[in-house]
């Protein structure tokens, strides 16, 4: 009876030992990601994650990060979400809540690789020259701008939507997107293998009517122009007598006679200016700085 109650006692104190033990062990924390890339300049991990960038990044990012269909150009030195190595990481982990930017299954190890590749394409931050209010005056006035372009639900339908692109494009991208729009046209959108761009469409009709417009979308059978009065065209293609992508903008080129540099420098400060809001990080994320 005594050795019974002997055991019964030692199996009760081996218990509570073991769910003190589990108690202990669910109250520590999991160790804690490092603030800095522990990678940084290391060129296996550069190479991989070069590797890794073209296969999970460049659909959005484009190739070398300069910027896609839906993301931002990622060497400008400007981050919209932070740009602290750590702050980089959890973008790339969890993504950006009311973006394009998905949440990614992507190891710790793969993550920090791409945050040391995206370190070697880092171009340095270019001053902003001008005055960004004056360059408002300009873009909603004179220079035209808000004829085709919309900022923050103000103004036209035709061209990119630009509410963002400070956050999104180098000040060289917008200097040479006014000089010389039709040097590099930017992607509308993506349709599996078909990539849409602001190039120029001309379509002619069956009863001779020419519509001059660009795409906003297209398959093998159809597609939907966008003409210069902002009208909306759904065309079935066999109907069409002729249907021609001009790869060339529908934006005239604003060289020095028509914008002289003091204005250009004006517009593109506002431009600059334009950007993605930044999230506030909760606290207590496992990336802070230790």
């Amino acid at each position: 009876m005594r050795m019974g109650s002997i055991r019964m006692r030692a199996t009760l104190a081996a218990g509570f030992v073991g769910s003190f033990t589990l108690q202990l062990w669910a109250q520590v924390a999991p160790p804690a990601t490092p603030a800095r890339n522990p990678v940084t300049g290391d060129p296996k991990a550069i190479t991989q994650g070069a590797v890794l960038f073209r296969q999970e990044c460049v659909f959005c990012h484009g190739f070398g990060a300069r910027g896609g269909v839906r993301g931002p150009d990622l060497t400008t030195g400007s981050w919209s979400h932070g740009g602290s190595d750590a702050e980089l990481a959890d973008t790339i982990k969890d993504g950006v809540a009311g973006t394009a930017m998905p949440p990614n299954n992507l190891t710790i190890d793969e993550i920090w690789q791409i945050v040391a590749y995206l370190r070697t394409l880092e171009q340095p931050m270019t001053p902003t020259a001008g005055d960004p209010k004056r360059g408002e005056a300009l873009f909603f006035g004179a220079a035209r701008c808000s004829t085709c372009h919309i900022v923050n639900g103000r103004g036209g339908l035709l061209g990119p939507e630009l509410s963002t692109v400070g956050s999104a494009r180098s000040r060289a991208y917008l200097i040479e997107s006014v000089r010389e729009p039709g040097r590099q046209l930017t992607r509308n959108r993506a349709f599996g293998d078909l990539t849409l761009k602001y190039d120029a469409v001309t379509a002619v009709t069956a009863d001779g009517r020419t519509i001059v417009g660009v795409p906003m979308n297209e398959d093998t059978f159809t597609v939907q122009l966008m003409d210069t009065s902002e009208r909306v065209h759904s065309l079935d293609k066999k109907t069409l007598k002729s249907l021609r992508h001009e790869n060339r903008s529908l934006m005239p080129a604003y060289g020095a006679d028509r914008l002289g540099n003091a204005d250009l420098d004006d517009v593109i400060a506002y431009l600059q200016s334009l950007r993605a809001p930044t999230p506030v990080r909760k606290r207590g994320s496992s990336h802070e700085d230790q």
